[in-house]
């Protein structure tokens, strides 16, 4: 069956209105995930919330451990899951409040670990389109029905952070053609194609990073001013989509795995075979 996970960026650390509400503390092979996993239901969709960041906003996007989070989600039992992140943006054309839906990604972080796969076991996954086309396309009509403007497409730049980026840095990924900036959807994306769950963002933008002459320069204060009109379009855009119920995941992120190990079999370690067996892919969903 479907379940819908939810990882709330900065800001959203909660989802109002989950019925029969359970919250449950996780240990992955990984280690344990940034907080308690909040189970739930909303409509005809089963919920699993986590906090990206913690309670009380306490991990720096360096000290998130992205890999115990999707696995503690697979765990659960997601099959899909969205992000809610909050970004800059790279364009005169998607200004604060704008809802983008991306679907690339440029990742620009060193210091994170990006795979389950090591240790005895080497898995190399297509990730050559990091978000599920069909989620994504189940989102768009929901965020342009509540967001103030919506873009659905956009390559997103994923930095290491926690500083926000240089103004040479900015101008540089402008001549890119990117179109928004974050510090969160890598390796989250690797890892989720990796365990087979359909992964889509809704990035909500709050500043014009610092290339632009006539905006402030992206500050902690910048980007609260606008985080509560976001969160609340945010919350919206999840709310309906739970309503909606979820589309099913395509077979080719749900069987990823399939034909990406190029270990030999028999020299696949135990720890190797134990994370095969951890993303085993499940049958397709009703």
């Amino acid at each position: 069956m479907s379940m819908l996970g939810i990882i709330g960026g900065s800001g959203l650390y909660d989802l109002p209105g989950l019925e029969d509400v359970v919250e449950t503390t996780y240990d992955t092979p990984w280690g344990a995930p940034s907080s308690p996993i909040i189970t739930g239901t909303l409509g005809p969709t089963k919920i699993a919330f986590l906090s990206r960041h913690g309670r009380g906003h306490r991990l720096s996007p360096t000290e998130i451990p992205f890999r115990a989070n999707i696995a503690a989600l697979h765990q659960a039992g997601v099959t899909h899951v969205v992000s809610l992140s909050a970004v800059g943006s790279l364009k005169e054309e998607l200004p604060p409040r704008t809802a983008v839906i991306p679907d690339q990604i440029i990742d620009l972080t060193r210091l994170r670990e990006r795979t389950f796969f090591e240790h005895g076991i080497v898995a190399h996954v297509g990730i050559a389109d990091p978000f599920s086309n069909v989620l994504r396309e189940a989102i768009r009509p929901l965020a342009e029905a509540v967001a103030p403007k919506t873009q659905v497409g956009g390559t997103y730049i994923c930095i290491e952070g926690p500083q926000f980026s240089t103004r040479a840095e900015s101008h540089l990924f402008r001549s890119w053609g990117a179109d928004i900036i974050g510090m969160t959807a890598m390796p989250e994306a690797r890892l989720a194609r990796e365990a087979g769950l359909a992964y889509a963002t809704i990035a909500m933008v709050t500043d014009f990073d610092v290339w632009h002459q006539d905006a402030e320069d992206v500050s902690v204060d910048v980007v609260e001013r606008v985080m509560a009109d976001n969160i609340a379009v945010g919350k919206a855009i999840l709310t309906a989509l739970a309503q909606a119920g979820l589309p099913p995941v395509e077979p080719e992120i749900r069987d990823a795995l399939a034909g990406a190990i190029i270990t030999r079999n028999e020299a696949i370690s135990e720890e190797g075979r134990a994370t095969l067996a951890f993303f085993a892919p499940r049958p397709a969903e009703d």
